[in-house]
């Protein structure tokens, strides 16, 4: 699908635009829209409305045909709530997803459409917002089988109308909302495809891709270079699989030589059963996306390679299998992690902050201006916060609250949420062992808060924050699949720093 910016200037309106459709809004007072008004000459659209042909509402729609003097083949009609000098973001999110669908099932191979001024959000939130509608509806999860669906959509090109003075900005946000599209939907791609592709070797392999692609610097790591950093936390959880471990470094050096890079941490757990702790059966075929984190960095590395972005941006992803063999490691041993901190393993399948503690630690060296980890960590933060919000945990400090609300910020500018989460040194006396210097749990009570106090402890040499995106990464049911995110917030949150 292709989208484009058409310039509408002030003597022009959408009457002679020659397209398979043009798309306006109308609202629930019987009242039309600018757009609208500007192509009703012949009164058939406020006709329409005031016969209650369309109730204005939000995501209503009537198709029309033929209507007056228009040179576009058809008129698609959206409900837009009730009339105001802009529209609710929320009311303008469901008429972008109902539009791309009732789209999909015409003839028209072309569209335009007129963008509504939305309620506290500017011109380019009201594109990326319709773009990513449009390319979540038309993408497809079909690759394996052996007999492709029909095409989804007939639409092959979008055009959004705007004013002539906001072209140049309109250009500029179109291009970041399709590197965004096609960052989250990398994503989805690699979260969507089964363990025994999407091993840690392929996704060494999608690293060295992006970096050939978009001028990235990419360093892979093995097991034996592993051994040399004495990254025994990490190594610990490969110990029951036949699947080698990689490591992965991808740099994008977008800003000056001498600006301090954000590191962003991604868990690449490729499947997960719960090692010699194994999980239950129902529903294991799931576990391949715990490596959500390590997907969701990638499709972000993607995003801000094809905006060439301005900012130092270094991705590090630890990635291996969680298996159980007579190789395994066990409930009970103790490893020491490349900090030399010592670990009682009293659970495998608290797995994810072993591979991410020795990660951490390896970022030190980049002298880091904030390092944000994001992993699919904990059932616990999918009972605390569901489906809606990932958790965000962090120190409480003016750096830190910073850095929080930074991400915060990108969350609410994307509807990409997070929540900000307690870490307080009540929570580590959970962590406490016998044996070693902590346990990698501390029992089922504020589990995503204990997992994330684990985390801080290896994080002391710089600001950090932690995602926990369990509840988010992907849904589960008849629409079980990858979901993109956090790649909307990780984005943003990276071009709100480059400024």
């Amino acid at each position: 699908m292709d989208f484009s910016i058409k310039t509408i200037d002030a003597k022009s309106t959408f009457n002679a635009i020659k397209t398979g459709c043009v798309v306006v809004g109308v609202y629930e007072n019987k009242k039309l829209s600018a757009a609208a008004a500007g192509l009703d000459k012949q009164g058939q659209i406020a006709a329409a409305l005031k016969a209650g042909d369309i109730t204005g509402k939000p995501g209503s729609t009537l198709l029309l045909r033929n209507v007056g003097d228009i040179a576009a083949e058809r008129v698609l009609l959206v409900g837009l709530g009730e009339e105001s000098v802009a529209v609710a973001d929320k009311t303008f999110t469901l008429a972008s997803q109902v539009i791309a669908r009732t789209l999909a099932g015409l003839g028209a191979n072309d569209v335009v459409m007129a963008l509504p001024a939305v309620k506290d959000r500017d011109s380019g939130w009201a594109l990326r917002t319709a773009v990513l509608a449009f390319r979540e509806s038309i993408f497809r999860a079909d690759g394996l089988k052996s007999k492709k669906e029909a095409s989804v959509s007939n639409v092959k090109k979008v055009a959004f109308a705007v004013a002539a003075a906001e072209g140049a900005a309109a250009k500029n946000a179109l291009a970041q909302s399709i590197a965004l599209a096609n960052g989250m939907d990398l994503t989805k791609e690699l979260g969507n495809l089964p363990p025994n592709i999407c091993t840690p070797t392929y996704l060494a392999t999608t690293a060295k891709k992006l970096a050939a692609d978009y001028k990235m610097g990419v360093e892979i790591l093995d097991r034996k270079q592993l051994q040399a950093l004495k990254m025994g936390s990490f190594l610990s959880v490969t110990n029951g699989s036949v699947e080698p471990p990689k490591f992965i470094v991808l740099k994008h050096l977008g800003g000056k030589t001498k600006d301090a890079p954000t590191v962003l941490v991604g868990k690449g757990i490729t499947f997960d059963t719960g090692g010699i702790s194994l999980k239950p059966g129902a529903n294991m075929d799931e576990m391949k996306y715990d490596m959500g984190g390590a997907a969701s960095v990638l499709g972000t590395m993607r995003a801000i390679g094809e905006m060439k972005l301005k900012l130092n941006v270094i991705a590090v992803i630890p990635t291996c299998e969680n298996m159980p063999s007579g190789s395994a490691t066990r409930p009970g041993d103790i490893v020491t992690s490349m900090s030399g901190q010592t670990i009682e393993i009293l659970n495998t399948d608290a797995e994810g902050r072993l591979i991410l503690c020795d990660a951490l630690t390896y970022v030190e060296r980049f002298k880091p201006a904030a390092v944000v980890d994001v992993a699919t960590l904990t059932g616990a933060c999918v009972t605390a916060l569901g489906h809606h919000n990932s958790g965000l945990f962090t120190r409480h400090d003016d750096a830190h609250d910073a850095l929080a609300n930074e991400l915060l910020a990108a969350g609410k500018q994307t509807g990409d949420t997070a929540w900000r989460m307690p870490i307080e040194e009540s929570y580590n006396e959970q962590l406490k062992s016998n044996f070693a210097d902590m346990a990698n749990i501390g029992g089922p009570a504020g589990g995503s808060i204990t997992a994330a106090c684990f985390l801080e402890r290896y994080t002391k040499k710089y600001t950090w924050a932690h995602l926990d995106i369990a509840g988010t990464a992907w849904k589960s049911g008849p629409a079980k699949g990858s979901t993109g995110r956090p790649v909307p917030l990780l984005t943003t949150f990276l071009i709100n720093r480059a400024g």
